[in-house]
């Protein structure tokens, strides 16, 4: 079949105009944000945490999904459309400029405690989105887009998961040994510092063997890992010669909070999902079964199409706008924004998705990723049949 041109494949991505709307919020926050701290309205200070956590999913509701794909015959002119690849660059530019504002805010204005958590809090949501277009950009090829992911990661301070997310979570997703692969049982607030510690050491110890190759020490400038965190060091020690060393507290828990943000969503994406070990004693080709994914149209755009992660999975390099609905992949019942919230109510989450990976291996949990210590009772409460079929 004939590959279209880049004008006609415009007319198969029903989400064109709306993409511009991932750095829109952002310059609506700042909005909000300006508005709070000129006119004396506290509230406007935790936008971006109502956005995120209120808004988004109420939209994702009304306005409902869109699991439309693009023909193979449009994927590749999709792909080369400059407009899309600009939208990202567009929006690094932003999330930095906004950063900026919001320390010198913090450095220079006199805050009360609770407008001071406010800023903090909406920064922490900026930077924690943010690395999810650094997910975007640090998966392709151009030099240009892997820098602009390691300038993204700068204001988070999270530098590792450039070198982590690609070759690491990548190789080992939906398995025990993966980090960011959440386990049946396991909740968010277990998840969390796992995640966080072992990802940081995995991070170190892909580098460390990749330079050995190459006969160079861990600690040479060739190191990714390093690089990404000197950004960090060289624009946080830029602001507090700016405006005053008091901006440390704000930069260290806003970067936590960000952080928490992402690992949020990685607990989302694999939540019990495990891929099958064969003979050889490796485990199966990442398959769409492997991740959670969910159409609804709203946080879709806010996060470049994320949601769509079997795809992502299974074409690493492919662009955002070319990522494709799977029918036989598993559904999240809404989009991330509204299963963050779950997730930080460790009974609700359980009460939600344990019913939903149980039918998803068609009752028999003995081939989910389940959290260690917790196998018996959660075989007890969802007892295996033995002619479970296969999923």
């Amino acid at each position: 079949m004939e590959a279209l041109s880049i004008e006609q494949a415009r007319d198969y991505d029903h989400k064109r105009y709306l993409w511009p709307m991932g750095f829109g919020i952002i310059l609506l926050i700042g909005a909000l944000t300006s508005v709070g701290l000129y006119a004396g309205m506290t509230l406007f200070l935790f936008s971006a945490p109502l956005i995120t956590y209120g808004v988004i999913p109420l939209m994702d509701w009304l306005i409902g999904k869109d699991s439309a794909n693009p023909p193979e015959e449009a994927l590749a002119a999709l792909e080369s459309d400059p407009y899309y690849r600009w939208l990202t660059y567009i929006y690094v530019g932003i999330e930095l400029v906004f950063f900026a504002f919001l320390a010198y805010v913090v450095g220079t204005f006199q805050l009360s405690w609770l407008e001071w958590f406010g800023l903090t809090w909406t920064t922490g949501i900026l930077t924690g989105v943010s690395i999810n277009t650094a997910h975007e950009l640090g998966h392709k090829k151009p030099r240009l887009e892997r820098w602009l992911a390691m300038i993204a990661l700068a204001p988070v301070a999270y530098g590792h998961f450039y070198v982590e997310h690609n070759k690491g979570h990548h190789r080992r997703v939906a398995t025990p040994q993966d980090p960011a692969s959440a386990r049946m049982g396991e909740s968010f607030w277990r998840f969390l510092p796992r995640t966080m510690v072992l990802s940081v050491a995995s991070a170190w110890r892909i580098e460390k063997e990749r330079l050995a190759r190459k006969g160079k020490c861990a600690f040479s400038s060739d190191n990714e890992v390093l690089q990404a965190w000197a950004m960090t060091a060289v624009l946080w020690f830029a602001l507090m010669a700016a405006f005053g060393t008091q901006l440390l507290p704000f930069l260290v828990l806003q970067a936590f909070l960000g952080a928490s943000l992402l690992e949020a969503v990685n607990y989302v994406e694999h939540y019990g999902l495990l891929r099958r070990k064969m003979d050889n004693g490796r485990f199966e080709r990442v398959q769409p079964a492997h991740s959670w994914n969910n159409d609804h149209i709203v946080t879709n755009v806010f996060l470049f199409h994320l949601q769509r992660h079997s795809d992502h999975h299974a074409h690493p390099t492919r662009r955002y706008q070319a990522l494709r609905h799977f029918d036989d992949a598993p559904e999240l019942p809404t989009g991330y924004a509204g299963m963050i919230l779950l997730a930080y109510v460790p009974w609700l989450w359980f009460r939600v998705m344990d019913p939903r990976v149980v039918r998803h291996y068609r009752g028999d949990i003995r081939r989910a990723n389940l959290q260690p210590g917790r196998e018996e009772k959660l075989l007890a409460r969802y007892p295996a049949a033995d002619a479970a079929g296969e999923g």
